[in-house]
């Protein structure tokens, strides 16, 4: 699976380059997908029946599954970018979360920052807990334990992480936030995606008009990010990020290994 999940970060650091007030969601779904392209990949989210896209956009209240338009990106907005590709079969899937500073308003700045902020590094310390856990839901639990000792935005419980493989979505579930039972055992061979979404508000959704686009009932904003992990013998390696998670993995006292 690292050929899907280099194909997928490869999109993603071509849209974290480019996005800038101006560009529109669809620009950069053009991006994300010669990005693929060029790395040997397809975008699986065209595999999904009635998708036509490489990517989801989501944009300021629209949470997670937003079908990239011609609007123009401004300063002040926050997006969250979720793309995937599939190689010889195999799936990778993974997010990030970009914010486009306004210099007229930087209160929303600040706000919109911390919340991405808050969002990206409970993604980290849920990865980090896969390293040493010994059932899955131990992940949901350091989620959630990170996100209310640093904020009082909103868990999503309504979408979560999944199991990913030969498909882009699997089992098992992957949980944000504490649940009643243990999940699977963690052991070689278990491929996860990691992905909280927070919200500055509450937690209620709502399904847009086109039956894709889910946006925060009301009106917050939210942030996703978003990595596929690989448990093997030796240890975790981060599919979707370039140097394997080290960087985010570092302050954590993880370090991940690359797949033999």
């Amino acid at each position: 699976m690292q050929a899907p999940g280099a194909a997928t970060a490869a999109a993603l650091a071509a849209m974290a380059t480019a996005v800038r007030p101006g560009i529109t969601p669809l620009e950069l779904d053009a991006i994300a997908e010669q990005a693929v392209r060029d790395a040997g990949g397809a975008p699986n989210f065209m595999l999904e029946p009635g998708y036509r896209h490489t990517i989801c956009a989501n944009v300021n209240e629209h949470v997670v599954h937003g079908i990239p338009d011609d609007r123009p990106l401004e300063p002040g907005d926050i997006v969250a970018l979720d793309a995937g590709a599939v190689v010889d079969g195999w799936h990778g899937d993974a997010a990030i979360t970009a914010v486009l500073p306004d210099a007229s308003r930087p209160d929303r700045t600040d706000a919109i920052e911390r919340l991405s902020h808050v969002t990206e590094q409970a993604m980290w310390r849920g990865i980090a807990r896969l390293a040493t856990a010994s059932h899955l839901n131990e992940v949901g639990e350091a989620v959630a334990a990170y996100v209310h000792a640093n904020s009082d935005f909103g868990i999503l419980e309504d979408y979560i992480g999944h199991g990913i493989g030969r498909r882009m979505h699997e089992d098992p579930p992957v949980f944000n936030v504490p649940v009643n039972r243990r999940g699977p055992e963690v052991k070689p061979g278990l491929v996860v995606a990691i992905e909280p979404i927070i919200s500055a508000g509450g937690i209620d959704t709502v399904v847009e008009d086109d039956d894709w686009t889910v946006t925060m009932a009301d009106g917050s904003l939210s942030a996703q990010w978003e990595h596929s992990v690989a448990v093997h013998a030796d240890g975790i390696w981060v599919l979707t990020a370039p140097d394997g998670g080290a960087a985010g993995l570092a302050p954590l006292g993880v370090t991940p290994v690359p797949i033999p």
